[in-house]
């Protein structure tokens, strides 16, 4: 069977007016994310691959090109249309967890279900990243790693079709951020959302279906992963 397009982004470009300087951060860019997928998108910082992604995430338009989720156009999306399609379409999880310091654990993660048409229960969502046991605890009582694993569950918790995720190891050791590659692979195989990681390390695109490379506003390379290792083989 054909596997179903969740993304398609044809000739995608974007130029950021800096003044009397123009900086090119996406050059002419085609791009496919596909139903199920768990991609990582590789490439140094200034790459473009974070400008690729808020754009596919609808927090960014496109200078000129077609970038499509599903049969929606979002380049041609006005502000409210863009709003209802990240409201229930996608799930963001950044390096920088973003909680609410004043709200436990499943506060945080009501924040996002109270607004979503089928959401999961705070308490079903927070379970699927072994956090569970942790429902009560404000984020200043958390390690670095549960706190990004509460954003993942805010995330996932509106059970959005792509889960976008921009470096989201990228303040964590490394045995702290395999327990968070284990959280957004099980989102990956348990809830059979489509993931793209965002990374500057090389060591995690072995996790990947596919690999993506992006070197100054381009895809430089697109694979797949014949051999794709477990979290726990993949150090840095």
């Amino acid at each position: 069977m054909e596997p179903v397009r969740i993304f398609r982004a044809r000739h995608l470009s974007k130029v950021y007016d800096m003044g009397e300087v123009q900086v090119e951060a996406l050059k002419d860019v085609d791009f496919d994310l596909f139903e199920g997928e768990l991609l990582v998108l590789l490439g140094a910082s200034g790459s473009g691959k974070s400008t690729l992604l808020n754009i596919l995430g609808g927090l960014d338009t496109p200078t000129s090109g077609e970038v499509w989720y599903r049969d929606q156009r979002l380049d041609q999306a006005d502000e409210a249309e863009l709003t209802a399609y990240r409201r229930h379409h996608v799930g963001f999880v950044f390096q920088f967890y973003n909680l609410i310091p004043s709200l436990t654990a499943r506060e945080n993660v009501a924040l996002v279900t109270e607004i979503a048409a089928d959401p999961m229960s705070p308490e079903e969502a927070l379970a699927l990243v072994d956090l569970g046991n942790r429902l009560d605890h404000f984020p200043a009582q958390l390690s670095g790693g549960e706190q990004q694993r509460v954003a993942i569950a805010r995330a996932v918790a509106k059970r959005p079709q792509v889960l976008l995720c921009d470096e989201p190891t990228g303040a964590l050791d490394l045995e702290t951020g395999r327990i968070v590659l284990r959280a957004l692979e099980r989102v990956n195989t348990e809830l059979k959302t489509a993931v793209a990681v965002i990374t500057h390390n090389a060591a995690i695109a072995w996790m990947g279906d596919r690999v993506v490379r992006m070197g100054s506003g381009r895809i430089t390379e697109d694979s797949r992963n014949r051999d794709r290792l477990g979290i726990d083989e993949i150090e840095w």
